[in-house]
C-alpha cells in the first residue's frame, strides 16, 4: 500500500520518507486526498486480453481526469507525468491504473471515445517538475493578490482558491457567489498584473469545503475532503423524518448548508416510520380526542396529549396507538390515556454491569457534602463569633484581675521579709559587759517602750497579711466559679 521509500531495513525498522504527509509518489493513502488503493495490481490479466490503456491523473486538491497513453510509455500509479491542457501542457500524478479505471469512468459517465480523454505526452523531465513546483508557489501571493483587485472593483464574489497549470501560462480562479458577477473587468485585470491566462470557474459551498478541507462537528475530517466524491441535495424533510430539532446551527456544516451526513441514515428511518401511523390522526378517547406530540422511532414509544388538557403528556407504545385506531375505525371510544400509560413498562438500563467482579467505578470518588441553606450557615456562624467575643473579653478580665491579685501578694511577700530580716539581726546581736548593764538600767525605760511597741507592730503586719491571703483566696474562688459559669454558656 505504501511506496518503496516506506519499506524497513533489514532489522525491521521503517525507513520513511520524511514527507510529513504528502507523499511524493501519491501511493500512500494517507498522504493523498481522496487516494484509491489498486487492489488488482498483483493480478495478472486472462490469456488475450491487453491491460487497459486509460489512466487517472490527479491534480491539485482532488481534480482527477482520465487520459489516454497512446504513445504506450511504461507507466505505473505515483508517477509524474505530463498531460495534454486546454493550451500548453499540463504536471500531474497517475492515482489509478489498470481495469479499475473502467470502474470509476462508468461511476462517472465518462465514455472512451470522448473528447474530454487526452493525451499523456511524455513522463515528466526535471525541467517540467522545476517549472511545476515554481508555479505552486506563485498560488498562494496571486490569490492575495487577486482579493485585493476584487475588492478595488467592488464585486459581490470570493475568491477561495488558485491553480496554476503545469507549465506556469495559465492560472484558474475558483471563486462563489450568490448572485451573477460581471467579471469582465476582473479578468483584464488579472491578465495584466500576473501576465498569465487566466480562467474563471465557480463552485459551491460544498466543493468549496471539499477543496479547502476541515474537522467537522464529529471530531474527524471533513468527508467531502477524504471518501465523498458525490454531493446529493439535503432537504429539512430528512432531518423532520428523523425527530431532530430544526436548528440550523447543528444541522449546518462548515459550507454553511445541511450536512451530508443527513442522508446517510435516512433509509433505517424511512423503513422504520412505515409501521406507524401518520401523525395527523386523532385518538378520540372517553375522556376527549389526543393528538401527537413527538416520537421515538426505535424504541417504538409515541407521546399525546389531550387537546383541552395539553399540558401533560402520555406515553403510549406503538400496538397501543393501533388498537385505539382500530376502535375508533369501527366507531368505538377508546379508553383513557391514563390507562393505557399504566400499562407500559420500562425497561431498566444496565449502564454498567460488574461481570468480572469489579468493585463500583466511584470507589475513588470523593464524596460529596450536604447541601445547607445559607441563611442559617450564616446565622450560626454569627453567633459563634459573637460567643468567642464574649469569652475572650471575659478572659481578659480576669487575667487583669489575677496579674492585680500577684502584684498584691509579692508586695505583702517583700513586707514580710523584711520584718524577718529585722528580728534575726536584733537576736544575733552580742551580750554587752556589766557595766553596760548597769548602765542601761540607770536609764529610762526608752527601749522597753520600743520593743513593746515594736512587737505591736509585728502582730498587726502577720494580722494584714493573714486578711490579705484570706482576701486572695475568696477572689480566686470567685474567679473559679465565674470561669466555670462561662464554660457552661460555650
Amino acid at each position: 500500500m505504501g511506496c518503496s521509500s516506506c519499506s524497513t531495513n533489514k532489522n525491521g525498522i521503517p525507513k520513511g520518507c520524511k514527507s510529513n504527509g504528502n507523499c511524493a509518489t501519491g501511493s500512500c493513502s494517507s498522504g493523498t486526498k481522496l487516494a484509491v488503493f489498486d487492489w488488482l495490481s498483483n493480478m495478472s490479466l486472462p490469456a488475450g486480453e491487453v491491460p487497459f490503456n486509460i489512466f487517472e491523473v490527479r491534480f491539485k486538491n482532488g481534480r482527477k481526469h482520465f487520459f489516454k497513453n497512446t504513445n504506450n510509455l511504461s507507466i505505473s500509479m505515483g508517477d509524474i507525468v505530463a498531460v495534454e491542457g486546454s493550451s500548453g501542457h499540463d504536471v500531474g500524478v497517475i492515482s489509478l491504473a489498470g481495469e479499475l479505471v473502467k470502474v470509476q469512468m462508468r461511476k462517472k459517465k465518462v465514455l472512451v471515445d470522448s473528447d474530454d480523454v487526452k493525451k499523456i505526452y511524455r513522463k515528466a523531465s526535471q525541467k517540467d517538475i522545476d517549472v511545476w513546483q515554481e508555479a505552486r508557489e506563485r498560488e498562494k501571493e496571486t490569490q492575495r493578490r487577486g482579493r485585493e483587485i476584487i475588492l478595488k472593483l467592488g464585486l459581490k464574489m470570493k475568491l477561495s482558491d488558485v491553480e496554476y497549470q503545469g507549465d506556469g501560462t495559465k492560472a484558474t480562479f475558483y471563486y462563489t457567489a450568490d448572485d451573477r458577477v460581471d467579471f469582465r473587468q476582473l479578468i483584464r485585470d488579472l491578465a495584466s498584473a500576473f501576465s498569465i491566462r487566466v480562467e474563471m470557474k465557480q463552485v459551491g459551498m460544498r466543493q468549496e469545503a471539499a477543496r479547502l478541507g476541515g474537522v467537522g462537528s464529529c471530531g474527524r475530517e471533513l468527508c467531502c475532503s477524504t471518501w465523498l466524491t458525490d454531493f446529493r441535495k439535503v432537504n429539512t424533510a430528512s432531518a423532520r423524518y428523523q425527530q431532530l430539532s430544526l436548528n440550523p446551527l447543528k444541522l449546518a456544516g462548515q459550507c454553511g448548508k445541511l450536512k451530508c451526513c443527513l442522508n446517510f441514515e435516512l433509509d433505517s428511518y424511512l423503513d422504520a416510520l412505515k409501521e406507524f401511523p401518520k401523525q395527523d390522526a386523532i385518538l378520540k378517547t372517553e375522556r376527549g380526542d389526543a393528538i401527537f406530540v413527538k416520537m421515538d422511532i426505535f424504541k417504538q414509544l409515541l407521546w399525546y396529549t389531550y387537546k383541552e388538557e395539553s399540558y401533560k403528556w402520555y406515553k403510549l407504545s406503538l400496538d397501543q396507538v393501533k388498537e385505539i385506531i382500530e376502535l375508533n375505525e369501527s366507531d368505538e371510544l377508546g379508553a383513557p390515556l391514563e390507562e393505557y400509560e399504566l400499562e407500559v413498562v420500562d425497561e431498566p438500563k444496565n449502564d454498567f454491569e460488574n461481570v468480572v467482579g469489579q468493585d463500583s467505578l466511584t470507589r475513588f470518588d470523593v464524596p460529596k457534602k450536604p447541601r445547607r441553606n445559607r441563611k442559617k450557615i450564616k446565622k450560626t456562624n454569627n453567633k459563634q463569633q459573637g460567643n468567642k467575643r464574649t469569652n475572650t473579653s471575659g478572659k481578659s478580665q480576669n487575667k487583669k484581675v489575677n496579674k492585680n491579685q500577684d502584684k498584691k501578694v509579692s508586695h505583702i511577700k517583700n513586707e514580710n521579709k523584711k520584718t524577718n530580716q529585722q528580728n534575726n539581726k536584733k537576736e544575733a546581736q552580742p551580750i554587752k559587759s556589766q557595766g553596760n548593764r548597769r548602765r542601761n538600767n540607770n536609764k529610762p525605760n526608752s527601749e522597753t517602750k520600743k520593743n513593746g511597741t515594736g512587737n505591736n507592730t509585728v502582730n498587726n503586719k502577720t494580722n494584714t497579711n493573714s486578711r490579705a491571703k484570706r482576701n486572695t483566696n475568696n477572689k480566686r474562688r470567685n474567679n473559679s466559679k465565674n470561669n466555670a459559669e462561662n464554660n457552661k454558656q460555650k
